[in-house]
């Protein structure tokens, strides 16, 4: 192969429609922080968003032996990107979101945006096959959320719980994209789920400042999770060999991801920010017709 990639076949590398899911967390983190950050919280999903694409190309320059069997058709098995090239970009991805973390907030924000990059990477090169891989996963979600809260993380600890919670619940169903899962690991999603809203909606109940609009708001959203997420993942749980229904739950999944951030968004008065984060997902889906997120 010669020449450069073509710029559909990089973007199918780093699953670019998926990157709609990565502001959230940052934002969230912000909003409940108890520090004024921001310029923080507005620009720090850049550098959220370079650490997530850098993820994606490791992930399939990791995988590209067992894609070769399994997944033929991903951009470095069929010959689209070459391996070195994948592995060039999300060194170089990854350095520039280190950058960006550092500019927009900085040691503070150092000092979780290294451990964020060196969990991805442990995650795509060593994590992903074993037991403790959903762990990993769920922590770099976390982490991404602490990252918008760099001034003050401890404030935000309700909201990354949150998002760790279901990312970890996703990334454990994903396991049965190909061959299908087992009725554990379909359950262990949709419970995660349940609690991933619990986590909000007690949080949300507890915290004096939150008004009734936000409140209602934040429920409503939590509602609208449940049920995009939630529903896909009983559907799976009645029949988890099938490959398909737990690619469809693992889909709904990574988009519905988006509301569970607008709700912590909502929660805080954040509404704005609520509508933003919450219209990703419909723009994820019809993205996704191009560009696979998974």
């Amino acid at each position: 192969m010669s020449g450069l990639p073509a710029a559909r076949d990089l973007a199918a590398l780093v699953r670019l429609p998926a990157a709609l899911t990565v502001p959230g967390d940052a934002w969230s983190g912000a909003a409940w922080s108890t520090r004024s950050a921001a310029r923080g919280g507005a620009m720090m999903p850049l550098g959220s968003t370079l650490l997530y694409w850098s993820g994606m190309a490791l992930n399939d320059w990791a995988d590209r032996e067992v894609d070769a069997v399994e997944r033929p058709e991903r951009v470095i098995p069929s010959g689209r990107v070459p391996a070195r090239t994948a592995l060039a970009l999300a060194g170089a991805l990854g350095a520039a979101g280190l950058a960006v973390s550092a500019a927009v907030g900085g040691r503070r924000a150092l000092r979780i945006s290294v451990p964020l990059a060196l969990l991805v990477a442990t995650y795509d090169v060593l994590a992903k096959d074993s037991p403790a891989g959903p762990l990993v996963m769920a922590s770099t979600r976390g982490l991404d959320v602490l990252l918008g809260a760099a001034a003050a993380p401890g404030a935000a600890v309700a909201p990354a719980a949150s998002v760790a919670v279901h990312t970890a619940g996703i990334t454990l169903l994903s396991r049965g994209e190909v061959h299908g899962a087992g009725p554990g690991a379909a359950l262990t999603a949709l419970v995660g789920t349940g609690a991933a809203a619990g986590v909000l909606l007690t949080t949300t109940w507890r915290d004096p400042a939150a008004s009734t609009a936000a409140r209602c708001a934040a429920i409503g959203l939590a509602g609208a999770y449940g049920t995009v997420v939630g529903g896909a993942q009983v559907r799976a749980l009645a029949d988890p060999r099938d490959a398909a229904r737990v690619r469809a739950a693992t889909a709904a999944g990574i988009g519905g991801l988006t509301l569970l951030q607008a709700a912590w968004l909502a929660a805080r008065g954040r509404f704005t920010g609520a509508v933003v984060v919450a219209g990703a997902g419909p723009l994820l889906r019809r993205a996704a017709r191009t560009v696979s997120p998974t």
